[in-house]
Protein backbone atom coordinates (compact mmCIF):
# COMPACT_ATOMS: atom_id res chain seq x y z
CA UNK A 1 0.00 0.00 0.00
CA UNK A 2 1.47 3.70 -0.89
CA UNK A 3 0.43 7.12 0.11
CA UNK A 4 -1.57 9.26 -2.34
CA UNK A 5 -3.46 13.02 -1.91
CA UNK A 6 -5.51 13.95 -5.06
CA UNK A 7 -6.65 17.43 -3.96
CA UNK A 8 -6.85 21.41 -5.26
CA UNK A 9 -5.91 24.45 -3.32
CA UNK A 10 -5.72 28.11 -3.52
CA UNK A 11 -2.01 28.01 -5.23
CA UNK A 12 -3.76 25.59 -8.24
CA UNK A 13 -7.61 26.57 -8.59
CA UNK A 14 -9.08 30.09 -8.60
CA UNK A 15 -11.70 30.98 -5.64
CA UNK A 16 -14.66 30.63 -7.43
CA UNK A 17 -14.04 27.15 -8.06
CA UNK A 18 -12.55 26.41 -4.56
CA UNK A 19 -15.93 28.12 -3.40
CA UNK A 20 -17.82 25.68 -5.29
CA UNK A 21 -15.52 22.64 -4.64
CA UNK A 22 -16.27 23.42 -0.61
CA UNK A 23 -17.20 20.53 1.64
CA UNK A 24 -20.05 20.57 4.09
CA UNK A 25 -19.16 18.21 7.52
CA UNK A 26 -21.59 15.76 6.02
CA UNK A 27 -19.94 15.66 2.39
CA UNK A 28 -16.51 15.10 4.03
CA UNK A 29 -18.02 12.54 5.90
CA UNK A 30 -19.69 10.41 2.64
CA UNK A 31 -16.17 10.95 0.69
CA UNK A 32 -14.21 9.48 3.48
CA UNK A 33 -16.91 6.17 3.92
CA UNK A 34 -17.20 5.84 -0.44
CA UNK A 35 -13.81 6.44 -0.43
CA UNK A 36 -12.76 3.18 1.96
CA UNK A 37 -15.66 1.37 -0.25
CA UNK A 38 -13.34 2.17 -3.69
CA UNK A 39 -11.27 -0.69 -4.36
CA UNK A 40 -7.76 0.96 -4.18
CA UNK A 41 -8.11 2.74 -0.94
CA UNK A 42 -7.68 0.86 3.06
CA UNK A 43 -7.43 4.46 4.78
CA UNK A 44 -8.92 8.12 4.07
CA UNK A 45 -8.73 11.28 5.55
CA UNK A 46 -9.94 14.51 4.25
CA UNK A 47 -8.51 17.48 5.03
CA UNK A 48 -11.03 20.82 4.09
CA UNK A 49 -10.44 24.16 4.53
CA UNK A 50 -11.37 27.74 2.92
CA UNK A 51 -7.81 27.17 1.01
CA UNK A 52 -7.73 23.47 0.17
CA UNK A 53 -9.67 20.43 -0.05
CA UNK A 54 -7.49 17.67 -0.22
CA UNK A 55 -8.10 13.34 0.02
CA UNK A 56 -5.44 11.64 1.92
CA UNK A 57 -5.64 7.83 0.93
CA UNK A 58 -3.62 4.53 1.32
CA UNK A 59 -3.47 3.02 -2.05
CA UNK A 60 -2.73 -0.25 -3.45
CA UNK A 61 -2.42 0.97 -7.35
CA UNK A 62 -1.43 4.21 -8.36
CA UNK A 63 -3.29 5.11 -11.85
CA UNK A 64 -6.42 3.37 -9.96
CA UNK A 65 -5.94 5.77 -7.07
CA UNK A 66 -5.68 8.57 -8.76
CA UNK A 67 -8.67 8.58 -10.84
CA UNK A 68 -10.51 6.68 -8.18
CA UNK A 69 -10.23 9.60 -5.48
CA UNK A 70 -10.68 12.35 -8.55
CA UNK A 71 -14.01 11.07 -9.55
CA UNK A 72 -14.81 11.04 -5.47
CA UNK A 73 -13.86 14.68 -5.15
CA UNK A 74 -15.56 15.49 -8.05
CA UNK A 75 -18.72 13.86 -6.70
CA UNK A 76 -18.81 14.89 -3.50
CA UNK A 77 -17.83 18.54 -3.92
CA UNK A 78 -20.53 19.17 -7.00
CA UNK A 79 -18.07 20.46 -9.32
CA UNK A 80 -17.83 17.83 -13.03
CA UNK A 81 -14.65 16.28 -12.83
CA UNK A 82 -13.86 17.24 -16.35
CA UNK A 83 -14.04 21.10 -15.05
CA UNK A 84 -12.27 19.93 -11.72
CA UNK A 85 -9.68 18.16 -13.39
CA UNK A 86 -7.48 20.78 -14.58
CA UNK A 87 -7.23 22.26 -10.73
CA UNK A 88 -6.18 19.19 -9.58
CA UNK A 89 -2.54 18.29 -7.74
CA UNK A 90 -1.26 14.77 -7.55
CA UNK A 91 1.42 13.88 -4.80
CA UNK A 92 2.85 10.27 -4.05
CA UNK A 93 4.56 8.49 -1.26
CA UNK A 94 7.46 10.94 0.43
CA UNK A 95 6.38 13.70 -1.78
CA UNK A 96 2.66 13.53 -0.51
CA UNK A 97 4.25 13.18 3.23
CA UNK A 98 6.54 16.42 2.24
CA UNK A 99 3.25 18.06 1.03
CA UNK A 100 1.14 18.03 3.92
CA UNK A 101 4.15 18.79 6.38
CA UNK A 102 4.82 21.86 4.79
CA UNK A 103 1.19 22.82 5.37
CA UNK A 104 1.22 21.60 8.37
CA UNK A 105 4.04 24.80 9.17
CA UNK A 106 2.48 27.11 6.79
CA UNK A 107 4.24 26.97 4.42
CA UNK A 108 1.67 26.46 1.87
CA UNK A 109 -0.83 29.01 3.40
CA UNK A 110 -2.22 31.85 2.06
CA UNK A 111 -0.43 33.33 4.27
CA UNK A 112 2.72 32.03 4.91
CA UNK A 113 3.56 30.84 8.45
CA UNK A 114 -0.16 31.22 10.26
CA UNK A 115 -0.46 28.41 12.72
CA UNK A 116 -4.50 28.00 12.30
CA UNK A 117 -3.63 24.89 9.58
CA UNK A 118 -2.87 22.96 12.62
CA UNK A 119 -5.88 22.93 14.26
CA UNK A 120 -7.37 22.10 10.73
CA UNK A 121 -5.67 19.05 10.42
CA UNK A 122 -6.63 18.01 14.01
CA UNK A 123 -10.27 18.18 13.05
CA UNK A 124 -9.14 16.12 9.97
CA UNK A 125 -7.34 13.07 11.88
CA UNK A 126 -9.89 13.42 14.50
CA UNK A 127 -12.47 12.85 11.72
CA UNK A 128 -11.27 10.53 10.38
CA UNK A 129 -10.97 8.37 13.77
CA UNK A 130 -14.18 9.03 14.75
CA UNK A 131 -15.80 7.64 11.07
CA UNK A 132 -12.51 4.91 11.29
CA UNK A 133 -11.24 5.80 8.19
CA UNK A 134 -7.71 6.42 9.70
CA UNK A 135 -5.77 3.24 9.79
CA UNK A 136 -1.87 3.32 10.72
CA UNK A 137 -0.43 5.37 8.15
CA UNK A 138 -2.55 8.35 8.02
CA UNK A 139 -2.47 8.59 11.85
CA UNK A 140 1.15 8.06 11.86
CA UNK A 141 1.34 10.74 9.06
CA UNK A 142 -1.28 13.08 10.68
CA UNK A 143 0.27 12.88 14.48
CA UNK A 144 4.27 13.72 12.48
CA UNK A 145 2.22 16.51 10.82
CA UNK A 146 0.99 18.09 13.95
CA UNK A 147 4.51 17.57 15.79
CA UNK A 148 6.65 18.95 12.69
CA UNK A 149 3.93 21.97 12.60
CA UNK A 150 4.66 22.77 16.35
CA UNK A 151 8.47 22.22 15.86
CA UNK A 152 8.56 24.75 12.99
CA UNK A 153 6.90 27.21 15.31
CA UNK A 154 8.80 26.56 18.21
CA UNK A 155 12.22 26.34 16.75
CA UNK A 156 12.17 29.26 13.95
CA UNK A 157 10.52 32.35 13.51
CA UNK A 158 8.01 31.43 10.77
CA UNK A 159 5.45 33.27 12.92
CA UNK A 160 7.31 36.38 11.52
CA UNK A 161 6.54 35.98 8.10
CA UNK A 162 3.05 35.41 8.15
CA UNK A 163 -0.32 36.44 10.49
CA UNK A 164 -3.27 34.74 10.61
CA UNK A 165 -5.98 35.14 8.14
CA UNK A 166 -7.67 37.10 10.63
CA UNK A 167 -5.12 39.61 11.16
CA UNK A 168 -3.85 39.67 7.82
CA UNK A 169 -7.39 40.76 6.33
CA UNK A 170 -7.93 43.51 9.28
CA UNK A 171 -4.64 44.62 8.12
CA UNK A 172 -5.87 44.98 4.32
CA UNK A 173 -8.91 47.26 5.63
CA UNK A 174 -6.78 49.37 7.72
CA UNK A 175 -6.75 52.02 4.98
CA UNK A 176 -10.60 52.53 6.07
CA UNK A 177 -10.97 51.38 9.07
CA UNK A 178 -7.80 53.21 10.80
CA UNK A 179 -7.09 52.15 14.60
CA UNK A 180 -9.73 50.06 15.53
CA UNK A 181 -9.81 51.43 19.05
CA UNK A 182 -13.02 52.84 20.03
CA UNK A 183 -14.74 51.05 17.53
CA UNK A 184 -18.09 48.98 17.41
CA UNK A 185 -17.69 45.58 15.48
CA UNK A 186 -19.96 42.69 14.22
CA UNK A 187 -18.83 39.14 13.94
CA UNK A 188 -21.36 36.78 11.88
CA UNK A 189 -20.40 33.15 13.08
CA UNK A 190 -19.17 31.53 16.21
CA UNK A 191 -16.89 28.19 15.19
CA UNK A 192 -13.06 28.78 15.81
CA UNK A 193 -12.51 31.31 12.90
CA UNK A 194 -15.11 33.71 14.34
CA UNK A 195 -13.70 33.02 17.54
CA UNK A 196 -10.56 33.86 16.80
CA UNK A 197 -11.81 36.83 15.12
CA UNK A 198 -13.79 37.99 18.03
CA UNK A 199 -11.04 37.92 20.04
CA UNK A 200 -8.15 39.48 17.74
CA UNK A 201 -10.58 42.43 17.72
CA UNK A 202 -10.77 42.78 21.69
CA UNK A 203 -7.44 42.86 21.66
CA UNK A 204 -7.03 45.59 19.35
CA UNK A 205 -9.87 47.73 22.14
CA UNK A 206 -13.04 47.39 20.25
CA UNK A 207 -15.41 49.34 22.20
CA UNK A 208 -17.92 47.00 21.42
CA UNK A 209 -18.23 43.71 19.78
CA UNK A 210 -21.41 41.77 18.78
CA UNK A 211 -22.13 38.34 17.76
CA UNK A 212 -24.80 36.65 15.82
CA UNK A 213 -24.77 32.99 14.75
CA UNK A 214 -27.68 30.92 13.63
CA UNK A 215 -26.93 28.67 16.98
CA UNK A 216 -28.07 31.50 19.74
CA UNK A 217 -26.50 29.91 22.67
CA UNK A 218 -23.06 29.30 20.71
CA UNK A 219 -23.05 33.10 20.61
CA UNK A 220 -24.48 33.27 23.76
CA UNK A 221 -21.19 31.21 25.05
CA UNK A 222 -18.58 33.36 22.63
CA UNK A 223 -20.11 36.30 24.10
CA UNK A 224 -19.61 35.17 27.25
CA UNK A 225 -16.49 34.75 27.40
CA UNK A 226 -15.44 37.60 25.67
CA UNK A 227 -16.63 39.55 28.43
CA UNK A 228 -14.66 37.14 31.06
CA UNK A 229 -11.69 38.38 29.19
CA UNK A 230 -12.73 42.23 29.91
CA UNK A 231 -14.60 42.91 26.19
CA UNK A 232 -17.90 44.42 25.77
CA UNK A 233 -19.88 41.94 23.96
CA UNK A 234 -23.55 40.75 23.50
CA UNK A 235 -24.89 37.99 21.02
CA UNK A 236 -27.91 38.94 19.22
CA UNK A 237 -29.75 36.34 16.57
CA UNK A 238 -29.66 36.26 13.13
CA UNK A 239 -33.48 37.83 12.76
CA UNK A 240 -31.67 41.03 14.50
CA UNK A 241 -28.79 41.06 12.20
CA UNK A 242 -30.37 44.05 10.31
CA UNK A 243 -29.94 46.58 13.78
CA UNK A 244 -26.84 44.96 14.32
CA UNK A 245 -25.70 46.25 10.82
CA UNK A 246 -27.06 49.44 11.28
CA UNK A 247 -24.69 49.79 14.66
CA UNK A 248 -21.43 49.04 13.43
CA UNK A 249 -18.26 50.02 12.06
CA UNK A 250 -16.85 46.94 11.56
CA UNK A 251 -18.33 43.56 10.19
CA UNK A 252 -16.11 39.71 9.91
CA UNK A 253 -18.09 37.25 9.20
CA UNK A 254 -17.17 33.36 8.82
CA UNK A 255 -20.14 30.82 9.03
CA UNK A 256 -20.63 27.39 7.67
CA UNK A 257 -23.68 28.64 5.56
CA UNK A 258 -23.81 27.75 1.71
CA UNK A 259 -25.38 30.58 0.82
CA UNK A 260 -24.58 34.19 0.76
CA UNK A 261 -25.53 35.69 5.36
CA UNK A 262 -25.40 39.31 3.62
CA UNK A 263 -26.37 40.77 0.41
CA UNK A 264 -25.42 44.14 -1.19
CA UNK A 265 -28.89 45.39 -0.09
CA UNK A 266 -28.30 44.52 3.66
CA UNK A 267 -24.98 46.12 3.12
CA UNK A 268 -25.79 49.14 1.14
CA UNK A 269 -29.15 49.70 3.96
CA UNK A 270 -26.46 50.22 6.50
CA UNK A 271 -24.50 52.78 5.87
CA UNK A 272 -20.61 53.00 5.80
CA UNK A 273 -18.71 49.51 6.62
CA UNK A 274 -15.65 47.74 6.52
CA UNK A 275 -16.36 44.17 5.91
CA UNK A 276 -13.79 40.79 5.86
CA UNK A 277 -15.25 37.61 4.65
CA UNK A 278 -13.22 34.39 5.99
CA UNK A 279 -16.17 32.38 4.59
CA UNK A 280 -15.68 29.59 1.81
CA UNK A 281 -18.39 29.73 0.21
CA UNK A 282 -18.72 33.04 0.56
CA UNK A 283 -20.87 35.09 3.12
CA UNK A 284 -21.18 38.30 1.38
CA UNK A 285 -22.32 39.24 -2.09
CA UNK A 286 -19.53 40.33 -4.06
CA UNK A 287 -21.35 42.97 -5.91
CA UNK A 288 -20.46 44.55 -2.37
CA UNK A 289 -17.13 45.39 -3.78
CA UNK A 290 -18.94 47.95 -6.00
CA UNK A 291 -21.01 49.99 -3.31
CA UNK A 292 -19.19 53.13 -2.09
CA UNK A 293 -19.61 53.20 1.25
CA UNK A 294 -18.78 49.62 1.53
CA UNK A 295 -15.11 48.46 2.17
CA UNK A 296 -15.37 44.13 1.41
CA UNK A 297 -11.76 42.00 1.72
CA UNK A 298 -13.03 38.22 1.13
CA UNK A 299 -10.75 35.41 0.35
CA UNK A 300 -10.42 36.25 -3.46
CA UNK A 301 -9.04 39.48 -2.89
CA UNK A 302 -6.64 38.21 0.24
CA UNK A 303 -5.12 35.57 -1.78
CA UNK A 304 -4.31 38.26 -4.66
CA UNK A 305 -3.13 40.80 -2.00
CA UNK A 306 -1.14 37.72 -0.04
CA UNK A 307 0.75 37.12 -3.22
CA UNK A 308 3.01 40.35 -2.97
CA UNK A 309 3.21 39.55 0.93
CA UNK A 310 7.35 39.37 1.81
CA UNK A 311 8.49 35.94 2.87
CA UNK A 312 10.89 35.60 6.02
CA UNK A 313 14.32 33.76 6.01
CA UNK A 314 12.69 31.71 8.48
CA UNK A 315 11.26 29.88 5.98
CA UNK A 316 14.37 28.22 4.53
CA UNK A 317 15.32 26.92 8.64
CA UNK A 318 11.31 25.45 8.08
CA UNK A 319 11.84 23.70 5.05
CA UNK A 320 15.27 22.70 6.11
CA UNK A 321 13.15 20.98 9.29
CA UNK A 322 10.39 19.75 7.15
CA UNK A 323 12.93 17.79 4.77
CA UNK A 324 14.45 15.77 7.87
CA UNK A 325 11.06 14.89 9.19
CA UNK A 326 10.15 13.60 5.71
CA UNK A 327 13.19 11.44 5.72
CA UNK A 328 12.56 10.36 9.26
CA UNK A 329 9.25 9.33 8.07
CA UNK A 330 10.00 7.27 5.06
CA UNK A 331 12.45 5.36 7.12
CA UNK A 332 10.54 4.68 10.23
CA UNK A 333 7.80 3.70 7.84
CA UNK A 334 9.68 1.56 5.59
CA UNK A 335 11.14 -0.05 8.83
CA UNK A 336 8.17 -0.76 10.31
CA UNK A 337 7.06 -2.76 7.09
CA UNK A 338 8.84 -5.35 7.63
CA UNK A 339 8.44 -5.55 11.65
CA UNK A 340 5.21 -7.96 10.73
CA UNK A 341 7.83 -10.08 8.56
CA UNK A 342 10.64 -10.56 11.38
CA UNK A 343 7.94 -11.38 14.31
CA UNK A 344 6.62 -13.97 12.19
CA UNK A 345 10.38 -15.16 11.30
CA UNK A 346 10.60 -15.14 15.29
CA UNK A 347 7.77 -17.20 16.04
CA UNK A 348 8.38 -19.55 13.00
CA UNK A 349 11.63 -20.13 15.01
CA UNK A 350 9.63 -20.77 18.41
CA UNK A 351 7.76 -23.47 17.16
CA UNK A 352 10.71 -25.14 15.79
CA UNK A 353 12.05 -24.63 18.94
CA UNK A 354 9.53 -25.91 20.64
CA UNK A 355 8.91 -29.09 18.23
CA UNK A 356 12.64 -30.16 18.65
CA UNK A 357 12.54 -30.22 22.35
CA UNK A 358 9.45 -32.32 22.63
CA UNK A 359 10.85 -34.65 20.56
CA UNK A 360 13.64 -34.64 22.47
CA UNK A 361 11.51 -34.89 25.76
CA UNK A 362 10.50 -38.42 23.25
CA UNK A 363 13.66 -39.35 23.31
CA UNK A 364 15.51 -38.98 26.53
CA UNK A 365 12.10 -39.50 29.02
CA UNK A 366 14.88 -40.03 32.27
CA UNK A 367 16.57 -36.27 31.95
CA UNK A 368 15.33 -34.51 35.31
CA UNK A 369 13.85 -31.11 35.34
CA UNK A 370 17.32 -29.21 35.84
CA UNK A 371 18.59 -30.92 32.86
CA UNK A 372 15.57 -30.23 31.08
CA UNK A 373 15.34 -26.36 31.81
CA UNK A 374 19.16 -25.96 31.03
CA UNK A 375 19.05 -27.71 27.36
CA UNK A 376 15.35 -25.52 26.86
CA UNK A 377 17.41 -22.49 27.66
CA UNK A 378 20.35 -23.33 25.92
CA UNK A 379 18.57 -24.05 22.44
CA UNK A 380 16.54 -20.78 22.60
CA UNK A 381 19.68 -18.62 23.55
CA UNK A 382 21.37 -20.16 19.89
CA UNK A 383 18.32 -19.57 18.24
CA UNK A 384 17.81 -15.85 19.31
CA UNK A 385 21.50 -15.31 18.77
CA UNK A 386 21.64 -16.33 15.05
CA UNK A 387 18.34 -14.52 14.52
CA UNK A 388 19.88 -11.24 16.19
CA UNK A 389 22.04 -10.07 13.98
CA UNK A 390 20.10 -10.54 10.49
CA UNK A 391 16.85 -9.12 12.20
CA UNK A 392 18.53 -6.20 13.50
CA UNK A 393 20.56 -5.28 10.65
CA UNK A 394 17.34 -6.17 8.16
CA UNK A 395 15.66 -3.82 9.94
CA UNK A 396 18.28 -1.32 9.26
CA UNK A 397 18.77 -2.15 5.83
CA UNK A 398 14.58 -1.71 5.44
CA UNK A 399 14.38 1.49 6.59
CA UNK A 400 16.81 2.80 3.27
CA UNK A 401 15.66 4.27 0.80
CA UNK A 402 15.33 1.13 -1.52
CA UNK A 403 14.90 -1.12 1.45
CA UNK A 404 11.45 -2.35 0.66
CA UNK A 405 12.65 -5.73 -1.10
CA UNK A 406 14.14 -7.01 2.13
CA UNK A 407 11.18 -7.94 3.58
CA UNK A 408 10.07 -9.89 0.26
CA UNK A 409 13.74 -11.48 0.75
CA UNK A 410 13.41 -12.40 4.24
CA UNK A 411 10.22 -14.54 3.26
CA UNK A 412 11.31 -15.89 0.54
CA UNK A 413 14.58 -16.93 2.16
CA UNK A 414 12.66 -18.43 5.60
CA UNK A 415 9.70 -19.47 3.37
CA UNK A 416 7.31 -18.02 6.16
CA UNK A 417 3.79 -18.08 5.12
CA UNK A 418 2.58 -14.90 3.83
CA UNK A 419 -0.87 -15.34 6.41
CA UNK A 420 1.53 -15.54 9.64
CA UNK A 421 2.68 -12.77 8.31
CA UNK A 422 -0.94 -10.76 7.38
CA UNK A 423 -1.89 -11.63 11.00
CA UNK A 424 0.77 -10.01 13.06
CA UNK A 425 0.17 -7.58 10.48
CA UNK A 426 -3.61 -6.60 11.01
CA UNK A 427 -2.71 -7.50 15.26
CA UNK A 428 -0.72 -4.47 14.97
CA UNK A 429 -3.26 -2.06 13.50
CA UNK A 430 -4.09 0.33 16.08
CA UNK A 431 -8.23 0.68 16.88
CA UNK A 432 -9.30 4.37 16.31
CA UNK A 433 -10.78 5.94 19.46
CA UNK A 434 -14.67 5.63 19.73
CA UNK A 435 -14.61 9.62 20.37
CA UNK A 436 -11.54 11.78 19.73
CA UNK A 437 -11.15 15.03 22.37
CA UNK A 438 -10.78 18.27 21.82
CA UNK A 439 -12.56 18.71 18.11
CA UNK A 440 -11.94 21.86 16.36
CA UNK A 441 -15.39 22.95 14.98
CA UNK A 442 -15.42 24.86 11.81
CA UNK A 443 -12.60 27.38 10.85
CA UNK A 444 -10.69 28.27 8.31
CA UNK A 445 -7.14 28.35 6.58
Amino acid sequence: MSLLVVGLSHRSAPVSVLERAALTEDARAKLLQDTLAAEPASEAVALSTCNRIELYADVDKFHAGVAELSTLLAQHSGVGLDELTPYLYVHYEDRAVHHLLSVACGLDSMVVGEGQILGQIKDALAVGQELHTAGRLLNDLFQQALRVGKRAHSETGIDRAGQSLVTFGLAQLAPATGSLEGKRALVVGAGSMSSLAAATLARAGVARLTIANRTAERAVRLARLLTEQGADARAVTMAELGPALADADLVVSCTGSTGLVLTADDLRAAGPLAVLDLAMPRDVDPAAHDLEDVRLADIESLAAASADAPMAADVDAVEAIVAEEVAAFGAAQRAARITPTVVALRAMAADVVAGELSRLDGRLPDLDDKERAEITQTVRRVVDKLLHAPTVRVKQLAGEPGGAGYADALRELFDLDPQAVAAVSRAETPRPPARVPNRIEGGNE
